[in-house]
């Protein structure tokens, strides 16, 4: 064999590049994948925040309307007492009127009941 000057590449020095080849797409693939990454971080962070508003709106909503639920329960409460102590006001005053009326009502639900 005689030297022509040509310096042909051995295996070794074909897989070294490849090597480094592979090494450095690796590496702008990386690059890339942190660029999208930090691109889209905002955007997550936006997302999350939007979130977290939205629940809090409507766990203020629910507070809210539980409370708003509270009162009128006790309004309720409130405005049962007072109908029942004038209805026992009124029995004792007019015992008979009461027992009238309650002979009448009891007539048109056994009626009304009587046509189901």
């Amino acid at each position: 064999m005689e030297a022509t000057g040509i310096v042909t590449p051995s295996f070794d020095d074909g897989s070294r590049n490849l090597g480094r080849t592979v090494d450095k797409a690796g590496a702008g693939v990386h690059g890339a994948i942190d660029k999208v990454s930090d691109a889209a971080r905002p955007m997550v962070d936006r997302i999350t925040s939007g979130a977290h508003q939205a629940v809090d709106k409507i766990a203020s909503a629910a507070g809210q309307a539980a409370e708003t639920l509270g009162v009128k329960g006790e309004q309720l409460k409130n405005a049962q007492a007072q109908a029942m102590e004038q209805a026992r006001i009124y029995v004792r005053e007019n015992p008979l009127a009461a027992l009238g009326i309650a002979v009448a009502a009891g007539y048109l639900l056994s009626r009304l009941l009587r046509f189901r």
